[in-house]
């Protein structure tokens, strides 16, 4: 970069990247080695990374210690509980990797707290604001939402990770995305990142930051906010990320967490494109197969016919998530016309839906509600669909075969959407139930 482009401030993202390289200033495109502060592992990723230690170990590495088994936390989410033998061994696998290395955080199931890990991640308070963060996981990105450097990797650069406790990274460029104005009643997170992979495309972000600013992000719950930095992936973007306001300070605070760099954006900090929102005119969206970034109004495809309404996920299975579809279901007061199933994301939030009496208004609308899992949404188990079948889903992907059959048919769609649509056994405006208009 010039002498001009070093003078100029730095976004959140390179001022995470800065910190954790002990350098002063990183601009786009320098590459530096940081020091990583956390490591995420699931039942999908861990089999991976140990692969790798096996190898490693063949080829003479000494893997028998890890940099700092304290820097890791490990969850069991995807096949659980295990639908097959495989994913059994896979379990089993995580136990004595936990056992042999000493890994104390670690969320299993059947055995009291756990769940999809970007939501306990959020729950549990695992990830600070400032921190860098890497997951098995490509959606690791969801903790941006908390003012994190936050991206998943792949099993050889975690197994790197591990045993030395930091990786190179090339500094991203940064897209700002201006979110202004307020969503309307039953328009949501969802729909604010939908609308944006389809204005972006499927490789609009290609390892580059997403950083979401404005007083429309400050409007928003943080549940929801998760789930717009959740799909920046889908975009091919390296991480996505909004700075840490008073509401995020107020909920760590309430964790007992503080003394956290509050870091963000220059005003002079340089950005590769600057797109604006206005949320209040956003409408109800949906991701058409086969790729979330195929994103058209609701309008365009409501009325038509589904056999099944998933509702669950890291994008859809948060407590906010719930609480929205319950409103649905509580206004309408009457069954669902499809098959409803429901997956709350982690125990915390299946326990203050059965407190708060959200579990009821489900089943009473003839939801199966089924333990927190990540199963249907990668077509595992848990409601995978048969052979031409077509759902909407709250979940995050819907490329051919991603929920089941390859000739199967999944529209993405906020848990709102999702409900409505359940009533009525057809694509539905959650608008028309809560008679906001529209």
């Amino acid at each position: 970069m010039g002498s001009a482009a070093s003078d100029m401030g730095m976004t959140i993202t390179e001022k995470i990247l800065a910190l954790a390289s002990g350098r002063q200033r990183v601009s786009a495109g320098d590459v530096v080695v940081a020091k990583v502060d956390r490591v995420m592992m699931h039942d999908v990723g861990a089999p991976g990374v140990w692969d790798v230690f096996q190898e490693l170990k063949s080829r003479g590495v000494d893997v028998s210690r890890l940099f700092n088994p304290g820097m890791i936390w490990m969850t069991e989410d995807h096949f659980v509980p295990p639908p097959d033998p495989k994913s059994a061994e896979n379990v089993r696998l995580m136990e004595q990797m936990a056992d042999m290395y000493g890994i104390k955080e670690y969320y299993r199931f059947g055995l009291g707290t756990y769940g999809v890990c970007h939501t306990l991640a959020y729950e549990e308070a695992l990830v600070l604001p400032g921190q860098v963060y890497v997951g098995t996981d490509s959606h690791t990105v969801t903790s941006g939402a908390l003012g994190a450097f936050a991206t998943g990797m792949g099993h050889t650069d975690v197994a790197y990770i591990l045993l030395n406790g930091k990786n190179w990274f090339r500094v991203p460029e940064t897209i700002l995305f201006r979110l202004n104005g307020r969503l309307r009643d039953g328009v949501m997170g969802k729909d604010v990142i939908l609308r944006i992979l389809g204005d972006i495309g499927a490789d609009g972000a290609n390892y580059m930051a997403m950083e979401f600013a404005g007083d429309g992000v400050r409007a928003m719950p943080l549940e929801d906010r998760m789930t717009v930095t959740n799909m920046t992936v889908e975009a091919g973007a390296k991480n996505g990320i909004m700075a840490p306001d008073e509401q995020v300070i107020e909920y760590y605070r309430e964790k007992g967490k503080s003394g956290f760099p509050a870091l963000s954006s220059d005003g002079d900090a340089e950005y590769r494109d600057v797109h604006d929102y206005d949320l209040g005119r956003l409408e109800p969206m949906v991701a058409k197969p086969h790729s979330p970034a195929n994103a058209a109004e609701l309008s365009e495809v409501e009325g038509l016919e589904v056999d099944e309404a998933y509702l669950g996920s890291c994008t859809g299975g948060k407590y906010y998530d719930m609480v929205q579809a319950a409103r649905i279901l509580r206004k309408a007061n009457r069954k669902a016309k499809t098959r409803f199933v429901v997956v709350p994301s982690t125990t915390n939030v299946y326990r203050r839906m059965l407190r708060e009496g959200l579990l009821d208004v489900f089943l009473d609308a003839g939801a199966v509600v089924g333990p927190p899992t990540c199963g249907a949404c990668i077509g595992g188990h848990m409601g995978v669909l048969g052979p031409d079948e077509v759902a909407v889903s709250s979940t995050n992907r819907n490329f051919p075969g991603r929920m089941g059959h390859r000739t199967s048919k999944v529209y993405l769609a906020s848990p709102a959407t999702v409900a409505a649509s359940a009533l009525e056994g057809r694509i539905t405006d959650p608008r028309r139930i809560l008679g906001g208009g529209n």
